[in-house]
């Protein structure tokens, strides 16, 4: 039931049909007795820098979920920004602080790396390389950095994006060893698909299966099929894996954490989510 007391959180992109979040929070919120909604709000890139603004206004405005294609402009909009926002480049995540303040956060790669952690896998110290460099990719390497890897190899399509990743890495983790342009996965400990690749069929696998070491942990970001060609493929040689889903459920406590409201975990999201 929504009222007067309501903690209103936009989620914010164009367009809104392929929405998840209002699915995934809403019967959370309602579940625990917590006075808040997500609302799907859909804003052309044209209005949004003055939409964001006047949203921000409104007194029963607790704070924004961002999502395409407004996660890079939102930047540009903030007072203050996390590093892991800085170094992704992009946000997905805003508040209001107590004094008035846009406070931006990024949480994809976040989510990311908690699905690893409480799979077991060490990250820190790791050596881990990310197949694509840009808005999910950066984020995941921004998180990795902060969860303390050795050294994290980048290769991206297009070099530029790459290198601008490299030297946004290096700018706040100057102790990090980054390389970019190979996609070689040998030696590697995690080996991340961050590329669209998977999500059509006939798409190339993104990078060398054979290369790959069964003792390395694989990560992927595609949702829209759980088991992409890829992991399909490294499950056959004995890879611990990660659906690209994963990511998504394991986000949503950090989330809740940002906002402030009381966190859960990512299994009992799962099990109360009214996905279809």
């Amino acid at each position: 039931m929504i009222t007067g007391t309501t903690k209103l959180i936009a989620h914010l992109g164009y367009p809104t049909e392929s929405f998840k979040a209002p699915l995934i929070y809403n019967p959370y919120f309602e579940k625990n007795g917590i006075d808040a909604v997500v609302v799907p709000m859909g804003c052309r890139p044209e209005d949004y820098p003055a939409f964001l603004k006047l949203l921000f206004r409104l007194s029963n405005i607790h704070g924004a979920l961002i999502t395409m294609p407004h996660k890079i402009s939102t930047m540009a909009l903030l007072d203050e920004t996390s590093t892991s926002a800085k170094v992704a480049g992009s946000c997905n995540a805003v508040r209001l602080g107590s004094d008035g303040r846009l406070i931006g956060d990024m949480f994809d790669g976040e989510g990311f790396v908690r699905g690893v952690l409480r799979k077991g896998k060490k990250v820190e110290g790791a050596h881990a390389l990310i197949a694509g460099a840009g808005g999910v990719g950066s984020a995941i390497a921004a998180s990795l950095a902060q969860a303390g890897v050795e050294h994290l190899a980048i290769f991206d399509a297009n070099e530029a994006t790459a290198t601008a990743l490299l030297d946004r890495l290096k700018k706040y983790y100057p102790q990090l060893q980054v390389t970019v342009g190979s996609a070689d996965p040998d030696g590697f400990d995690i080996v991340v698909n961050a590329t669209p690749l998977g999500m059509r069929r006939g798409d190339p696998l993104p990078i060398d299966i054979d290369r790959i070491s069964p003792s390395t942990f694989v990560g992927e970001v595609v949702m829209t099929k759980e088991i992409t060609p890829f992991l399909e493929a490294v499950r056959a040689r004995g890879c611990a894996f990660q659906v690209g889903t994963d990511m998504l459920f394991e986000q949503i406590p950090a989330y809740l954490e940002f906002f402030q409201f009381p966190t859960t975990t990512a299994d009992n999201l799962r099990a109360i989510a009214k996905l279809g």
